[in-house]
């Protein structure tokens, strides 16, 4: 199934591998950054900054804590196909064992980790308290505290209780079903991340029935009228959208569609049928013919996306946000991982192709941009999500171009460390923080430390 051109992938020459003490560098500021924070958090005035209301604090955590161990919660990624994935990403994680780096004590490192999501707890849930997975929303701290007992289990008990309250669909207001509001769909604030953080460390996998069929119901035309949106009156700063469908993974179908994903890859045959299946699968295939539809080639030879579909040809020129939120690394792996679930090979085919567009052309000078640190470095806008995604793609899809494109991107965060601490000081979120960049350099980056488990990559629509 291709519905535009497909885009030609040329070979990429492959750069030359990171310093494998990357690893235990990243390691150690993450180290310092969360001691800083908690330690600062704990004064007897905390700033109401170094309140993160995401999940940002214990992803960082528990990848940095030693003793992670089956506790009889799934990771999220369970997705029938373990054996092969694991068999797929011997050689990426070959150079990965379980000491942490030479330079950082590992006794310290798990009491820093223990600290900082003690700390954390103290005020989860204080948010906004809305029921999506970031901006203060209730997903995004059970997504916290599903990530937290990795360090201590006991949140595991606090984290069920909270699941069952958000698996409940909201009655008054009901998700609106035409003229949509982003909150009605989307994996920021809406059921979409809502989903993806209720598929996290569930066992045996439980998929929320409402929100499952809210979501296919958006899916059930070909033009995705359903999905137009209307007035934002929470939101005025996407009055632009009125009217339009987001192409985007934040706000858009290509995050919606890395939910019904998720959804998908727990319902395969390997576990109980789910009468959903069918419904799943449909929506997943319209959501990418028309997804395909909406690409085009800009004037760097990258197969983009604006930022909603297109109502008539697309501007000419190039598009500078090439980022994990608009454009080519969100919307082509969403792409990709969802024809791969349903076996659309063709169309998954044209999703790698399309990313490969994107590392021929990728330039760190004109595609990272942004007065702020977090626009340049930061999971959302920056570096660190177009590295997420590179991994992604270079772990399930076995992608030389992903590959080669993660490895500049770790050299590049890598050089920028004093930026990240920064960072720190301004943001620990996930989204365009601190917290963010490091999980992501955390997972990508060769060398000795703990284990890099992906369970926080969920959060990203990824895995």
């Amino acid at each position: 199934m291709t519905t535009a051109s497909t885009p030609t992938p040329t070979p990429t020459p492959t750069p030359a591998p990171p310093d494998p003490g990357v690893r235990a560098t990243a390691t150690a500021l993450a180290v310092q950054i969360l001691k800083d924070w908690t330690e600062r958090r704990e004064a007897p005035a905390p700033a109401s900054a170094l309140d993160p209301a995401d999940a940002g604090v214990p992803a960082l955590a528990a990848l940095l804590h030693p003793g992670h161990h089956d506790d009889g919660h799934d990771d999220g990624h369970d997705d029938g196909h373990a054996d092969a994935d694991a068999d797929a990403g011997a050689d990426v994680d070959a150079d990965v064992d379980s000491d942490v780096g030479s330079d950082v004590d590992a006794d310290e490192t798990a009491a820093v980790a223990a600290r900082a999501v003690a700390s954390w707890v103290r005020t989860a849930g204080r948010g906004a308290g809305h029921p999506g997975l970031f901006s203060g929303g209730l997903a995004g701290t059970l997504a916290g505290l599903r990530l937290g007992a990795r360090v201590h289990p006991a949140l595991h008990t606090v984290a069920d209780r909270l699941h069952q309250h958000l698996a409940t669909p909201p009655t008054d207001p009901a998700w609106r079903r035409d003229e949509v509001g982003i909150t009605d769909y989307d994996l920021i604030v809406g059921p979409a991340g809502t989903l993806h953080a209720l598929l996290l460390g569930t066992r045996p996998p439980t998929v929320p029935a409402a929100h499952v069929a809210h979501l296919t119901l958006l899916c059930g035309d070909p033009d995705l009228r359903r999905l137009r949106a209307g007035r934002q009156e929470r939101f005025p700063q996407l009055d632009w959208l009125e009217g339009r469908v987001n192409t985007g993974m934040g706000h858009g179908v290509a995050g919606l569609l890395t939910a019904l994903t998720a959804t998908a890859r727990r319902t395969t045959p390997d576990h109980p049928p789910s009468p959903a299946r069918p419904a799943v699968t449909e929506a997943i295939r319209t959501v990418c013919r028309w997804l395909i539809r909406q690409s085009f080639t800009d004037a760097r030879s990258v197969r983009s996306w604006d930022g909603a579909g297109l109502d008539e040809p697309p501007a000419p020129g190039a598009r500078a946000r090439q980022a994990w939120c608009y454009g080519a690394p969100g919307v082509s792996w969403a792409l990709w991982d969802a024809a791969d679930a349903v076996g659309d090979q063709e169309s998954a085919a044209w999703a790698a192709a399309a990313f490969t567009t994107l590392c021929e052309a990728y330039d760190e000078t004109f595609h990272l941009y942004g007065d702020e640190p977090t626009d340049r470095l930061g999971c959302c806008h920056g570096a660190a999500g177009v590295l997420a995604v590179a991994d992604a793609f270079h772990r399930h899809a076995h992608h030389p171009a992903a590959a080669a494109l993660r490895t500049r991107l770790t050299t590049h965060l890598t050089d920028r460390l004093d930026e990240v601490t920064t960072l720190a000081g301004q943001d620990m979120g996930l989204l365009g923080g601190a917290t963010g960049v490091l999980c992501a350099l955390l997972t990508a980056a060769p060398g000795a430390g703990p284990p890099a488990r992906r369970d926080w990559t969920t959060l990203l629509g990824l895995r």
